[in-house]
């Protein structure tokens, strides 16, 4: 890591160096990113179509499934494009306002997604626990105040991001060891004391992702206990299977999250370019995999993705 004995000060241009130490492998890794990004605006946009043409998918459960698919589309589309210009292009400069700009959305979509899959879990547990009047709790304005709740926390919660970002006033360098410019990397490349900032770093992950999780398992709790009170072994499993294609995407989501806040805890350290290619699937590889989970698993679903093929067909 370069001395603050010769600090730069806050530079116009940040250079972001992709996956370093895998320079010569860019070329590789575009592929794979370029195929997730077709892969993942393909499957939402279905998705998103689906569900908006098909009136009977018009209840709570699809209409969440809809907003993380439009946060799904948001995510890749702030973050690949860059990506796959470094890959390509080589075009690794980026201005410290657009800068600003991606460590302010990037995050965003991420917690608001992380919010939406809350809101998932609040609907597997009002469908189990009081089904007689699941339309009535989860009517079209509770489902307005949800969105707007997650949007708002979003917001609140990255907003002081670029704010605290924009006072750095020394660094010491002018280059990102990332393929996009993540608030912790432009904090670790300054100088002088950061320990405030590692703490909102903090502060973000446990008000976000920390929160979201510690309730989905208590709601998944209260639906196991639900659950496991009916008599019926046949009926039990009908409605385990309602919540099967949810637990997929949660798994999904959370777990690189956990993989990598437990290797921190228990002292193991990644391969810089390790860590990098890890952080990037945090964004990428939940977006392609989600409307995939749900168009195999979810019946409706899978019946208009076939007659829309079959019409191609014929």
């Amino acid at each position: 890591m370069p001395s603050c004995n010769s600090s730069l000060p806050q530079p116009l241009i940040f250079i972001l160096a992709g996956i370093p130490g895998l320079e010569s492998s860019h070329g590789f890794f575009s592929v794979p990113f370029f195929l997730i990004f077709v892969i993942t605006v393909m499957g939402n946009v279905t998705i998103l179509c689906v569900i908006r043409m098909e009136k009977s998918l018009h209840e709570p459960m699809f209409l969440l499934l809809a907003m993380l698919s439009g946060v799904d589309l948001c995510l890749v589309s702030v973050t690949v494009p860059r990506m796959l210009g470094i890959f390509w292009m080589d075009a690794k400069e980026i201005s410290f306002d657009a800068c600003l700009t991606q460590m302010f959305f990037i995050p965003s979509f991420y917690v608001m997604e992380s919010g939406i899959l809350l809101a998932m879990a609040f609907d597997r547990f009002v469908a189990i626990w009081c089904p007689l009047r699941y339309t009535t709790i989860l009517d079209n304005s509770m489902l307005v105040k949800m969105a707007l709740t997650v949007l708002a926390r979003a917001v609140a919660v990255l907003t002081p991001a670029p704010i605290l970002a924009k006072r750095l006033e020394s660094f010491q360098t002018h280059i990102i060891g990332y393929s996009y410019c993540a608030y912790m990397a432009v904090v670790m490349i300054a100088c002088g004391d950061i320990s405030d900032h590692i703490i909102y770093g903090l502060m973000v992950i446990v008000a976000s992702v920390g929160f979201d999780l510690f309730l989905i398992i208590l709601s998944y709790g209260l639906i196991l206990h639900a659950v496991f009170q009916i008599p019926s072994w046949e009926a039990r499993g009908k409605a385990l299977s309602t919540c099967g294609s949810h637990l997929c995407v949660i798994g999904l989501f959370y777990s690189p999250v956990v993989f990598s806040v437990l290797a921190q805890i228990l002292g193991y350290h990644m391969a810089p370019h390790l860590q990098i290619i890890i952080d990037n699937l945090y964004f990428l590889v939940p977006p392609m995999v989600n409307p995939l989970i749900y168009g195999a698993r979810t019946k409706q679903m899978r019946e208009w993705v076939l007659r829309i093929f079959h019409c191609q067909r014929d």
